[in-house]
């Protein structure tokens, strides 16, 4: 191979080897051939230093060295954790016994060649591991920008995905909550209540972004009935119901898991622990767990604010009407959890 027909002269070449002459006469050949980068270590003791230093596109070792020999070092450069174990390592050796070759292999050797050698077909190995390598390189570079856009896109579907719920859950309480605080409070209030309760917080995390959508069955609810300024007669307590049914139709065709736990919410949030509820009677733990959850909080957030047909209730009393309802209207263990919540004084000034 004559110095034009290199095509890697910048590549990073280390040989180790603790015979002076012999990495004085394979550093020389390498030279030749227009290797600009070529270090020589003749301390084993010192490869892995020097490894580390160089960062070394390819390694022509030696196997029969003192204190560290040649096997050792290609042990320590496999090892799962090593950040060189793709580097390709040419074995350059004196012992042409099969053991040794197989050995060497064994350890991870790329190739094997024996001393004195040819210096072309040394030549022609380094240029097809060093084309080897490059491919290996542009591959992992590849390999993380696909990753670097991966994650990318998922952040920006995620900020969209967060963006359509939250719009969703604004458009159906749009007319009896302009500002949209309530189904923001509700979420933020049904991820603590799940985080004090032990969930993992990725499922607290789907439960946040889920709850918010737990009355979107009103979007289709007259004006008559959702800003009506008193108590609702006995017809229109059966219209306001059909929310949760109306909800159920809206989630029917959706198969994420973020969208069937939505469901589950907005059809039975109004049940009760004790049957009593709606729109199945499901009691007790037939209930789901996200429903009861979001049951406490959006009482205890309707509660403490004004609606059309009712004034504020002062927090403590709020509290104390949860704690009256658990085992009743409520799952014990989240009113449990809800109160634990309540006792830490910045809580209760966030609300």
């Amino acid at each position: 191979m004559k110095p034009n027909e290199n095509n890697f002269p910048h590549a990073s070449i280390l040989v180790i080897d603790d015979n002076a002459e012999n990495v004085r006469i394979v550093a020389r050949f390498l030279e030749w051939a227009g290797y600009l980068s070529v270090q020589v270590i003749t301390d084993p003791q010192a490869a892995l230093g020097a490894i580390r230093k160089s960062s070394p596109d390819i390694i022509l070792l030696d196997l029969h060295m003192p204190k560290i020999d040649g096997y050792e070092i290609l042990r320590m450069l496999r090892e799962e954790d090593s950040e060189w174990c793709s580097v390709p390592v040419l074995v350059f050796t004196a012992d042409q016994t099969a053991e040794a070759k197989a050995k060497a292999l064994e350890c991870g050797a790329s190739d094997f060649l024996t001393k004195p050698g040819d210096a072309q077909e040394i030549l022609l190995r380094v240029k097809n591991f060093l084309r080897l390598r490059q491919m290996h390189l542009e591959l992992e570079r590849n390999n993380s920008d696909l990753a670097d856009r991966v994650r990318v896109r998922t952040a920006e579907l995620s900020v969209a995905r967060r963006e359509a719920l939250e719009t969703l859950a604004r458009a159906a309480e749009f007319r009896d909550d302009e500002t949209g605080q309530h189904t923001k409070r509700v979420g933020e209030l049904s991820a603590s209540i799940a985080r004090e309760l032990g969930l993992p917080q990725d499922e607290v995390d789907t439960i946040r972004l889920a709850a918010p959508l737990h009355d979107v069955g009103k979007i289709a609810l007259p004006d008559s009935i959702l800003l009506k300024p008193a108590k609702l007669d006995g017809e229109e307590v059966a219209t306001m119901r059909r929310h949760t049914d109306i909800a159920d139709v809206v989630f029917a065709r959706m198969e994420s898991p973020l969208m069937r736990l939505a469901r589950d919410i907005a059809v039975n949030h109004h049940e009760r622990w004790d049957g009593a509820g709606y729109p199945k009677g499901l009691a007790g733990e037939a209930i789901p767990l996200a429903a009861r959850i979001v049951s406490v909080a959006d009482v205890y957030d309707a509660l403490i604010h004004e609606r059309p047909y009712k004034e504020a209730w002062a927090p403590e009393a709020a509290i104390a009407e949860i704690a009256s309802q658990s085992g009743k209207q409520f799952d014990p263990q989240v009113v449990a959890a809800f109160l634990k919540l309540v006792e830490n004084e910045a809580f209760r000034s966030a609300a």
